[in-house]
């Protein structure tokens, strides 16, 4: 289902109109709202597994920046997210094809599968939502 899922989006990210697929950054920021009294744990877990991944893909150029964020205060609970990651991605192809390389590095990054799938379930099951968002410049007065 996941290499599904990773064919629609790349076939999504190839059909954008020429002027925003051609050599232009992909900018997307992820959002993640945690279950209440479990932010510290849920950021535990990112930290500790995702982020990783993400600064080898940062350092082998797929990525090209990642901000993460969080909120000052809080908002209702139908708006609320906990945490934004904001990723600049090479170009929108980048972001939507597996990375030929991902499952040596996660073998590399964490020898034992055991734990940092059980983990990763750990820090989803901590989510009550969670969505991305990409995102453009939009010039004002154009």
């Amino acid at each position: 289902m996941t290499r599904n899922l990773a064919g629609l989006a790349l076939a999504l990210a190839l059909a954008l109109p020429a002027a925003a697929a051609e050599n232009s950054t992909y900018v997307v920021e992820y959002y993640y709202k945690v279950r209440w009294g479990s932010f510290g744990e849920w950021k535990r877990l990112f930290e500790k597994n995702h982020w990783p991944i993400l600064k080898r893909e940062r350092e082998i150029g797929r990525i090209l920046h990642v901000r993460a964020e969080v909120p000052r205060f809080h908002g209702t609970e139908e708006g609320r997210w906990d945490y934004r990651v904001t990723i600049v991605w090479k170009d929108a192809a980048t972001e939507a094809s597996p990375w030929p390389d991902q499952e040596q590095v996660t073998r590399e990054l964490f020898p034992d599968k055991a734990t940092f799938e059980a983990e990763e379930q750990r820090r989803f099951e901590l989510l009550l939502a969670h969505w991305d968002l990409p995102i453009r410049d939009d010039e004002l007065g154009k």
